[in-house]
């Protein structure tokens, strides 16, 4: 058999293709869609200023103040950082996979590049599993962590109503709810005391999100509530690409070789993307305590949190 040379692979990889799957994993990852973008990074490390303190108004000439002088007031700021991580999937590909014209490779495996890459940037996001030492708590750990947890009962509608309470008490408007596909079965249940579909309110308007890339833990919790345009992430570069051709693939946990490339006839395409994301989590007039967080979550009813 011919030897399938670097040149010959890169010919079949088009900067499209790349771009399909970067917004593929967009899509794909519960985070990356829910989650408030902001410019690029511009290094790995990028600065954002969060406000620590709210401004003081008041008025002139009140009864007992006749000074007719303008009071200061004082805006205070501290730094929260967004720390780039990388983020790799490495797919091996038979060299006779490439040598038969018939195949569209990429239709083979752009979907399981994407499913890779949302499912690795979600369970580090959610559950801070697999995550880079320099990034933020998982989004469920830091919510435990604020105590911003409600416990489940057996009626959803009013747990549904408490976790967003948890919310709007740290001055924050849930946008929506984000559970676990399970979720689903127990919405389609929701009816009032007549058995009746619930007329619309709050509870049942609030816009649902399942995680259904096998991420979810619903023993941690049932679901996460809060406005989630206060979490935010930036990309520090687009997603890059780079063919291997004589490599030796490893398992990342216990070392044993997967696959040696030049002994079994295989190229492999390593594709990174570079990453982080923040809550910043501002003061507000509703609450200026540390203890704020624009997120709660519901506790499984057998849960230890």
């Amino acid at each position: 058999m011919s030897q399938i040379t670097r040149n010959e692979v890169e010919a079949l990889i088009e900067d499209q293709v790349i771009r399909e799957i970067f917004d593929g994993v967009k899509k794909q990852s519960k985070a990356l869609s829910l989650f408030r973008k902001l410019p690029n990074m511009s290094s790995t490390k990028t600065k954002i200023r969060v406000s620590d303190s709210l401004p003081v108004s008041y008025f002139l000439n009140t009864e007992g103040d006749n000074s007719g002088r303008k009071k200061l007031t004082k805006m205070a700021w501290k730094n929260k950082f967004i720390t780039a991580g990388e983020v790799a999937v490495i797919i091996p590909i038979k060299e006779d996979l490439l040598d038969d014209a018939d195949v569209d490779i990429w239709a083979e495996i752009k979907p399981h590049i994407i499913e890779a890459f949302g499912k690795t940037i979600d369970e580090a996001i959610f559950l801070g599993n697999g995550k880079p030492t320099d990034w933020r708590k998982g989004l469920i750990p830091s919510v435990v962590e604020t105590g911003k947890v409600t416990s489940e009962t057996n009626n959803l509608y009013d747990d549904i109503s408490d976790t967003m309470s948890q919310v709007e008490l740290s001055g924050y408007n849930p946008t929506a709810l984000l559970g676990g596909v399970d979720l689903k079965g127990k919405f389609r249940k929701l009816t009032d005391t007549t058995g009746q579909p619930l007329q619309a309110s709050d509870v049942t308007e609030l816009p649902r999100h399942f995680m259904d890339n096998g991420v979810w833990d619903k023993s941690l919790s049932t679901m996460i509530v809060g406005d989630f345009s206060q979490a935010v992430y930036s990309i520090r570069q687009d997603m890059t690409y780079k063919v291997l051709t004589e490599a030796v693939i490893q398992d990342p946990e216990t070392g044993e070789i997967l696959y040696n490339l030049a002994q079994d006839d295989m190229v492999a395409l390593r594709v990174v993307m570079r990453l982080g994301w923040e809550i910043p989590n501002p003061v507000n007039a509703l609450d200026e305590t540390e203890t704020r967080f624009p997120f709660a979550s519901l506790n499984p009813a057998d849960g230890s949190l």
